[in-house]
């Protein structure tokens, strides 16, 4: 299994982007479907974005026209852009990695995950 590190939270006001990246010790490359999920205070954990081994990419309703996930296989690392965040949005983020599509999607146990990063989204 790779190790995750994700970057890139912050705070940021509302209609404001940001961009995180989750960054494997190893080779993604064609293997692993990648995942970025995330959990507001008081909530379950939540699956945001998906993107396969390829380039198959599948979002939340919540998010759909805001948020983009890519990977760059060559760097080891994917993506999320966020874009017209709002303050719903706020969360700690989490990436996570599997060899298994269904396993990311389902966010269960199973794979890589990072440690999270937190997006606040306030005025």
């Amino acid at each position: 299994q790779v190790q995750l590190v994700e970057s890139g939270g912050g705070l940021v006001q509302p209609g404001g982007s940001l961009r995180l990246a989750c960054a494997a010790d190893g080779s993604i490359r064609g293997i692993y479907a990648m995942g970025w999920h995330r959990q507001a205070p008081g909530k379950q954990r939540e699956l945001v974005a998906i993107i396969s081994g390829g380039t198959t990419t599948n979002y939340a309703d919540s998010v759909k026209g805001r948020f983009t996930i890519s990977r760059d296989d060559n760097k080891n690392t994917v993506y999320l852009q966020m874009n017209s965040l709002k303050p719903e949005d706020t969360a700690v983020y989490y990436c996570n990695a599997d060899r298994n599509y269904v396993n990311v999607l389902k966010g269960g146990p199973f794979g890589s995950w990072g440690q999270g990063t937190q997006v606040t989204v306030s005025s």
